[in-house]
């Protein structure tokens, strides 16, 4: 049996990326290279290591949840920051999850990286959402100007216990966003 490990895993993915491949294809190979470089280099700089992608979703672990979040923030600012041309601004939603998880062959799998993926598909572009686990790693030692507001317990689909949801705040950083995408958000 492969051997556990606790990690914090950061997952990002680009929302409505499908629509901007049929828009402009071109463009967006091209904004999907700088979006690439951008997270490989955030990530690495606060000591994670990207271990899968995913089209344009990356999987990445941290043995620190505070790096793991100022990463996020980093990625989101360095994101902002961007001149995307043709595409517009890619919007990205981020989620953080700390957890135990086996490793084989380079990658990681367990409950973790489901309540991790679960926890970045009720997300936006441009939010980082974190899980009640992570929260208690991060929240005596946020980064400066770096805050969490509570969004209270979620269901997220196929998994048995709700998670405590928290949303990253930081300047210069969008703080408004439409309702989670959960089980219990009504249409």
């Amino acid at each position: 049996m492969a051997e556990a490990h606790t990690l914090t895993f950061l997952f990002t993915d680009v929302e409505g990326s499908t629509l901007l491949w049929e828009k402009n294809a071109k463009a967006m190979s091209e904004a999907l290279v700088r979006h690439d470089e951008i997270l490989r280099t955030v990530i690495e700089t606060y000591n994670g290591r990207v271990f899968k992608t995913v089209g344009d979703a990356f999987h990445a672990i941290f043995s620190t949840a505070p790096d793991a979040l100022e990463a996020a923030l980093e990625a989101q600012r360095s994101l902002l920051r961007e001149e995307w041309e043709e595409t517009g601004p890619l919007r990205v939603r981020m989620a953080l999850h700390t957890g135990a998880a086996e490793e084989r062959a380079g990658d990681y799998f367990g409950p973790s990286l489901n309540r991790v993926a679960r926890l970045l598909s009720a997300g936006h572009g441009g939010q980082i959402l974190m899980s009640l686990t992570t929260e208690e790693l991060v929240r005596d030692e946020l980064p400066k100007g770096a805050g969490l507001r509570d969004l209270g317990e979620r269901r997220l689909k196929d998994l048995f216990r709700p998670e405590h949801v928290f949303q990253v705040t930081a300047s210069g950083l969008p703080t408004e966003f439409a309702p989670l995408l959960t089980l219990d958000a009504r249409p």
